[in-house]
């Protein structure tokens, strides 16, 4: 089983900055991928931004520039550094992982609980 842990969501202005930060614990083999998405009140689920374990990265087209993904492999983590905030930011975040237990196993995807960032003006 896989866990993922959130944290660094909270309340700030807009213009400012906040830091996400997540953790898998539990057995993991290998991970392919990792990143953030976040969902709105009334609105479907989007991706933010995503990395590879080679470090590819992709951002959806709104937070291009101001918000950076980064990983640190060897501690399974992902951070997500978010500049420049806007009251359009403001969402529920949530972490992904795209997880091998093992060796012979697939891949599975695993979530966060998520983490509200709310962006005031």
């Amino acid at each position: 089983q896989v866990r993922l842990v959130e944290s660094g969501g909270g309340l700030v202005q807009a213009g400012g900055s906040l830091r996400l930060s997540c953790a898998a614990s539990g057995t993991v083999f290998s991970i392919a991928s990792m990143g953030w998405y976040r969902q709105a009140p009334g609105k479907e689920r989007e991706l933010v931004a995503f990395i590879t374990a080679g470090g590819s990265t992709n951002y959806e087209n709104s937070v291009r520039g101001r918000f950076t993904i980064s990983t640190n492999n060897a501690k399974n983590t992902v951070s997500l550094q978010m500049n420049n905030l806007t009251p359009e930011d403001t969402a529920a975040y949530y972490c992904y992982a795209r997880v091998k237990a093992a060796l012979l196993l697939g891949w599975e995807d695993y979530w966060g609980p998520g983490t509200q960032v709310t962006v005031s003006s």
